[in-house]
């Protein structure tokens, strides 16, 4: 299974320069929050594949421009082609705004997920906005990421974990791939590539 991962910067590569062979072979879109709901409407307009999305700290205006033809998996585990897909958007409360939530938060919206989880046996991906705590994230309490979402790791073992809010362009040196125990983590930045199955997924990521 191919997938589009994006977040946080709309691609001018898909966007400004799009060509619809571009989205040839994609077998889902992933979006990790933070893009214009537009951007997400008009990928969808140019492929069948579906286009899933978690809402970014900024993603207030997704209630008055929802993006049309996509799917939000907040708070739900979404299953494509036998592929188990949960969703947790949001980023750590700095200030007030709707998608913005203390660890307690966090926790509790996982804790509302119980049946979810024990219907479909966990899960095989996990989309975040924000990432986990000490995982690619930074020690400022905006870009600060949650403990739970460590939790869930070690407890399911999905085989990949996809998030964004950390910008590979703030001079941070925040990385494309990582590995936590089982779990292959990828920052979603403005956009990325990869085939579910690779064994040589770091490799091969592009």
């Amino acid at each position: 299974m191919k997938i589009l991962a994006i977040a946080d910067e709309e691609s001018a590569w898909l966007w400004d320069h799009f060509e619809k062979e571009k989205l040839e072979g994609i077998d889902v879109i992933i979006s990790c929050g933070d893009l214009d709901p537009r951007y997400l409407s008009f990928l969808a307009t140019f492929t069948s594949a579906p286009v899933l999305y978690v809402h970014g700290n900024h993603d207030e205006k997704y209630k008055d421009i929802p993006p049309d033809g996509c799917i939000c998996i907040d708070d739900t585990i979404y299953v494509h082609n036998g592929v188990r897909i949960l969703g947790l958007g949001g980023s750590m409360r700095y200030r007030n705004g709707e998608f913005q939530y203390t660890e307690w938060d966090m926790k509790r919206r996982v804790g509302k997920l119980w049946f979810k989880l024990f219907k479909n046996r966990g899960f095989d991906i996990l989309v975040t906005h924000a990432p986990a705590y000490g995982l690619n994230d930074a020690r400022d309490l905006p870009h600060q990421g949650f403990k739970v979402f460590l939790k869930l790791l070690e407890k399911y073992k999905p085989r990949l974990f996809l998030h964004g809010h950390v910008h590979m362009s703030y001079g941070r040196k925040h990385k494309r791939y990582d590995k936590y125990q089982d779990t292959h983590v990828i920052n979603a930045f403005e956009r990325c590539v990869f085939e579910y199955e690779d064994e040589n997924l770091r490799e091969h990521l592009r």
